[in-house]
């Protein structure tokens, strides 16, 4: 008689310990099910309404945290990670839209009468996008702004700050893995690359440029890569999104090493990578990318390299 073959979730999950043997093999078969219906409800993803209720009394569990179910995924991402040359670390906010729920904890989002709570993951692929897993996440609720208009609570942009330095200890027990921490353009804070900077960059950052920031000369940066000789040109196949076709994209880049002011006296040395869309088609935005990066870049296809690692974010042009 053959032996059945272990589910995915089974071997994904084979070292989880939420102290009961009979939660374990729920968060197992919960992890299946939505697997199998990710955008389907809790009742539409499970076979029955027992299976539904099991489902339900297991979120209720008070003295479980969502970190006790997903530290064994963590483990496997890592052991993924550690035959990989280089991993890109990617980070993005979305929101948890529970409007109209009665659920405590609930705070607003993109406008004060929605509830809902902000969730900040770091999703770790290989170059080619192969998905090696969830790394951490960063969850919270937003205070209510006060009678002045401003919001309490901790300063937001700390989401990318701690995210890095998430990446930047995984880095650390995966030596032989260079780690890149990739983010669009809220990631543009100083404290980040001066954490980075403190840290020795045990991960390298790549981050796409916000602000057009004044340098030590008294030049405008993105201005001053552009006044220099582009390095050359490339072109790939920008993939179909909502109502957008997918269509050939030609770019010209230039690239140079700068340095930009910590705003404590000192200076962060990065790369300044610009790409700009020539010739798009009629009527479409050209595709501009202005990226920063602590590598250092010496040619196009190494301009080229970081460029394609920005792309593998899941959404954002």
């Amino acid at each position: 008689m053959q032996r059945a073959a272990t589910s995915w979730a089974a071997a994904e999950f084979k070292d989880i310990d939420l102290g009961d043997q009979r939660l374990n093999k729920r968060a197992v078969l919960l992890a299946e099910r939505l697997a199998e219906k990710p955008t389907a409800s809790i009742p539409s993803a499970c076979g029955g309404w027992a299976e539904t209720a099991a489902a339900y009394r297991f979120l209720a569990q008070d003295e479980l945290d969502w970190r006790d179910i997903l530290a064994p995924h963590w483990q496997s991402s890592a052991e993924r990670m550690r035959a990989c040359e280089v991993v890109l670390s990617i980070q993005d906010t979305t929101e948890l839209d529970f409007n109209g729920q009665t659920i405590t904890g609930l705070g607003p989002l993109s406008y004060e009468a929605q509830r809902g709570l902000y969730l900040h993951p770091t999703y770790a692929v290989t170059p080619s996008r192969e998905p090696l897993g969830v790394l951490d996440a960063y969850m919270w609720a937003r205070e209510p702004k006060g009678a002045d208009g401003v919001r309490p609570g901790i300063k937001e942009s700390t989401r990318w700050t701690e995210g890095y330095e998430r990446v930047a200890e995984q880095a650390a027990a995966l030596p032989a893995t260079r780690l890149v921490y990739v983010a669009d353009r809220e990631s543009d804070i100083m404290a980040l690359m001066v954490k980075a900077k403190e840290l020795g960059h045990p991960a390298d950052w790549l981050l796409r440029s916000q602000h057009n920031r004044t340098l030590p000369g008294g030049g405008k940066l993105w201005d001053q890569v552009t006044a220099g000789e582009p390095v050359g040109r490339i072109h790939f196949t920008l993939a179909a999104r909502q109502a957008q076709p997918a269509r050939a994209v030609r770019q010209q880049v230039w690239t140079q090493r700068v340095a930009l002011p910590d705003a404590a006296g000192g200076v962060v040395n990065a790369t300044c990578i610009v790409a700009r869309e020539v010739d798009p088609p009629a009527g479409v935005k050209p595709i501009e990318w202005r990226l920063l990066s602590n590598r250092e870049v010496d040619d196009l296809d190494a301009a080229a390299q970081l460029i394609d690692w920005y792309r593998a974010r899941p959404r954002g042009r």
